[in-house]
């Protein structure tokens, strides 16, 4: 028999009570849940500013780019010149994937469906391929992909916060570099493709070699140019195919740019509706709970003066 002294098991305590927060802690929570709100209003109405400009930008941009890409096409076909970025390699080993993100976060689901589009057509196409190599284009493509295929990741862009035509000047010329040098034998561009303010999807081209893809060819003979050129086609084609390329790189970007201000726009908006909601059933709380201590303050009086 144990004797009195002898410590006894400590007894067993339930679980701890959790505090009703007071009313200083309430409004110490609406006071922060409100100046995130005005966080939130204010990256709103800058977005709402920046995508204007954008907008105008990528729907200006387009018409040019698609003339000169049929423009391409209509003398790559015609086979009166060639050009060594238009030319098709025997077989495609090496393929270099560019994946164009933001800068920024704080825009939705933008940049996780471009790197999951991204991921998907690198991990369907690399089981037949010798070498992939991966060209982020936005800080956002950079950290993911140095985090899941650090050892497949070339050079990276950075910087495009704001667009400028040398960015996509400085990444053309690297890649037809690459193409011409026989460092890869296609480059594959994925990237956000602005549709509306509520809608961007993420689409997958190729940019080189920068002839049509193969079940977008024209079928039949070669086609005749419905025009003259002078002084001659191959001197156009020099010049012609690295600015197509060029063009091409910088509409991607601006497709870009503005989709992400419609996202974060997007985002901010419905952001800025959660703490309305949020403020409302925060002061909703706050008036219960200062309703339930001024109740229990009458009681305790009315019980004293009975007491009396």
């Amino acid at each position: 028999m144990p004797s009195p002294t002898s410590s006894s098991p400590p007894a067993a305590r339930g679980p701890p009570r959790s505090r009703m927060p007071s009313l200083k802690d309430i409004r110490r929570r609406i006071n922060s849940v409100k100046k995130t709100q005005q966080i939130t209003r204010a990256m709103r109405m800058v977005a709402a500013a920046k995508l204007r400009r954008a907008q105008l930008a990528i729907e200006s941009a387009r018409p040019y780019a698609d003339r000169m890409r049929e423009t391409l096409r209509e003398v790559a076909a015609s086979g009166v010149a060639e050009h060594p970025l238009l030319q098709e390699r025997e077989a495609v080993r090496k393929v270099d994937f560019v994946v164009v993100t933001s800068d920024r976060g704080l825009c939705g689901a933008f940049n996780s469906n471009v790197l999951k589009r991204a991921m998907l057509e690198i991990a369907t196409r690399e089981p037949g391929l010798e070498r992939v190599t991966i060209i982020p284009v936005g800080r956002k493509a950079a950290e993911q992909f140095r985090r899941r295929r650090a050892a497949q990741v070339g050079r990276a862009f950075g910087g495009i916060a704001r667009v400028d035509y040398q960015h996509a000047v400085e990444i053309a010329d690297f890649l037809a570099g690459r193409f011409l040098a026989g460092e890869c034998d296609e480059v594959v561009l994925v990237h956000s493709e602005f549709v509306t303010v509520m809608t961007q999807r993420p689409r997958v081209s190729r940019l080189l070699p920068m002839t049509p893809e193969p079940d977008a060819a024209p079928a039949g003979a070669p086609e005749k140019l419905p025009y003259t050129i002078e002084p001659d086609a191959d001197q156009l084609l020099r010049v012609l195919a690295p600015k197509a390329l060029q063009v091409e790189i910088f509409r991607a970007l601006l497709d870009n740019q503005a989709g992400e201000h419609a996202a974060r726009m997007t985002a901010m908006e419905s952001a800025t509706r959660n703490t309305e909601e949020m403020i409302s059933a925060l002061t909703l709380q706050y008036n219960r709970a200062r309703q339930a201590a001024i109740t229990k303050e009458l009681v305790e009086i009315v019980s004293g003066a009975e007491a009396l």
